[in-house]
């Protein structure tokens, strides 16, 4: 398996995988997602990828698109009290599900600490629902840990 650069003969593949996390979360938070969308499209995946400070990379084997990962180099700017800080976040993760546990998106998610680690990042963070219990024992193993949490109550 090779981790690079998206290239736009991975579009296709990409924009599958981000239809089939959307349809994920549509179907476990129909009140927040709305089914039949994707979290881009085609022409915003082409500006994503072109952005060196917003990276995609994949997974590939064989030619084929396994999996990516999205990436955004953040510049939090001191705002009392919170100190000015770089941070690598990571946008979108997704495996395709007849590649999952094969080591793709640990590749993955290794590729993008070591691009912010480059790029001069004090740490990576992301968001995961919380219904999404594979992603949270995803991140966990790689050393992810909860900062914050965001609270909830439906009126």
């Amino acid at each position: 398996m090779l981790i690079r650069p998206a290239r736009r003969e991975d579009f296709p593949a990409i924009l599958r995988l981000l239809g089939d996390i959307a349809a994920f979360h549509a179907e476990n938070r129909p009140d927040v997602f709305e089914a039949g969308y994707r979290k881009y499209d085609a022409d915003e995946l082409k500006i994503i990828a072109a952005n060196p400070d917003t990276p995609v990379f994949v997974a590939a084997e064989a030619g084929a698109c396994l999996g990516y990962i999205f990436c955004a180099v953040r510049e939090e700017k001191k705002h009392p009290p919170m100190r000015t800080r770089r941070v690598l976040y990571v946008d979108d993760l997704c495996v395709d599900s007849a590649h999952r546990r094969m080591g793709a998106a640990t590749a993955l998610l290794a590729a993008a600490e070591d691009f912010g680690k480059a790029r001069g990042c004090a740490s990576a963070e992301l968001n995961v629902w919380r219904f999404n219990r594979p992603a949270i024992s995803l991140y966990e193993r790689a050393g992810f840990s909860a900062q914050k949490q965001t609270m909830e109550k439906n009126l």
